[in-house]
């Protein structure tokens, strides 16, 4: 049976678990939202403790509070970020659209616990919150968690995936396969110019997310209520974003305009467009897989993806492509929540952004997503795969389109006449160059040869 204890706030008393250490607030959140059943992820409610910790440090350090009071703070914040925190932190992500309730959250579980270290009581409001505002600390804990999910997980699991594409496309150089457009037979390409255009598609989209991140690292904090600063220390932000910056590693600085950080989402917004087309490039990089091993028989069969599970219940010895399967559905969840995090980011009225908690939901989830599927990838898929060189050669011996070599010998239209009867009577392109042409069997090998193809003009 639950046990409750009253507590109260600015509009009255009511019940709470007499084991919570969250108040009276988180309780009215608790039960006003029951809408989902989903908390804000656990990378957003570590950044928002440690932005309670560099408040407390840097409040402190300005003698806006008791040292030993911001020392407590401090001691209890990383003592929930050590031990399971998120069993404190139960409010529904649809909530409140300036995140007032989470802020209000970390405010009750932190002044509990630091009231018993400091053996005085510490209020939520006039103490660890003091000098800021649910309207910048929520805004600054976005950036601050998404600047941590990209700078320690994502950037290093796409850093991964080019390196093990890299690695991958010089141990398949030497292997020639039928190229494709419109999924239709075309000129022959090395499968390693194949791979190394994954991997330049990856790069591409490491450099545009660094180029994000001075921006994602600046910070509302000091904003309070609307971005005029009222309540706080006049060299609080800076001070705040120094403390931060020791705490995690990373250089975090104080907007330039905390009116613009607290009233729109565009920077969120923007990274969540690259991440975008991050799961855009990661889509194209699966879907060529699948279609690379399709068959084995019935395919195209170029290569075979490692068998990590049976792929049915009821077909035996059936195996499906099932890490390029997954990282498709994730770059499809990524593209999403973008969808849904551009309507939130309309959402800024006057001096605040009322979808708040959604941005942070759907950011941070598209960051876990791409990190965790780009090494799989790498390490399931890529790395992995064998090359069917039979099945390459077969194609590459019966393909038509070699004919365009000899476009400035014979002419377009000649050369076409010869494709078109080489597919009619499904003969190699070579025999039937040699009845229809002028030029002999060895010049013929060396202008059709695949691998001098795949240079350019064979000259």
């Amino acid at each position: 049976m639950t046990r409750f204890r009253i507590e109260k706030d600015s509009m009255g008393e009511l019940e709470v678990p007499s084991d919570a250490l969250y108040g009276a607030q988180t309780q009215r959140a608790i039960d006003n939202f029951p809408v989902s059943g989903q908390r804000l992820p656990a990378a957003f409610v570590r950044a928002l403790l440690l932005a309670k910790r560099a408040a407390a440090e840097a409040n402190s350090q300005l003698e806006q509070i008791p040292t030993a009071m911001g020392e407590a703070i401090c001691h209890c914040v990383d003592e929930l970020l050590d031990g399971d925190f998120m069993e404190h932190f139960p409010v529904d992500v649809f909530q409140t659209g300036s995140g007032t309730s989470s802020n209000m959250n970390a405010n009750e579980v932190l002044a509990t616990l630091a009231s018993r270290r400091y053996g005085q009581p510490v209020s939520p409001n006039d103490h660890i919150n003091f000098g800021q505002s649910s309207n910048d600390v929520i805004p600054s804990s976005i950036h601050i968690s998404a600047a941590l999910a990209l700078a320690e997980d994502l950037l290093p699991a796409l850093e991964h995936l080019v390196t093990v594409t890299r690695e991958k496309a010089t141990q398949v150089h030497r292997f020639v396969k039928t190229g494709r457009t419109h999924l239709m037979d075309a000129m022959p390409v090395r499968m390693s110019q194949s791979l190394n255009a994954w991997a330049d598609q990856i790069e591409h989209n490491i450099r545009q997310l660094q180029h994000l991140q001075p921006s994602l690292q600046s910070l509302a904090q000091g904003g309070t209520a609307v971005g005029t600063g009222i309540n706080a220390h006049p060299d609080f932000a800076v001070r705040f974003s120094q403390a931060l910056s020791t705490d995690t590693g990373l250089t975090f600085t104080p907007a330039a305009n905390f009116f613009t950080h607290i009233g729109s989402q565009d920077i969120a917004v923007a990274l969540s467009g690259q991440l975008k087309t991050t799961a855009v490039s990661i889509m194209k990089i699966a879907n060529d897989l699948r279609w690379m091993n399709s068959g084995p028989l019935a395919g195209l069969g170029e290569i075979e993806l490692e068998a990590l599970q049976p792929g049915s219940s009821i077909m035996p010895g059936k195996v499906n492509p099932v890490i390029p399967e997954a990282a498709a559905m994730v770059a499809a969840q990524v593209i999403g929540n973008d969808t849904t995090l551009t309507v939130a980011g309309q959402s800024g009225n006057f001096e605040l952004n009322v979808m708040l908690p959604l941005v942070a939901k759907n950011l941070l989830e598209s960051l876990t997503l791409l990190s965790n599927v780009s090494r799989l990838l790498a390490d399931k898929a890529i790395a992995t795969f064998t090359v069917r060189e039979d099945k390459l050669n077969e194609a590459l011996a019966r393909n038509p389109i070699l004919v365009t070599a000899l476009n400035p010998i014979i002419g377009y239209l000649k050369a076409a006449e010869i494709a078109k009867l080489a597919y009619k009577e499904g003969r190699p392109i070579i025999e039937v160059a040699e009845e229809h042409t002028d030029l002999g069997r060895e010049e013929l090998e060396r202008l059709l040869d695949p691998a001098t193809l795949t240079e350019g003009n064979p000259g």
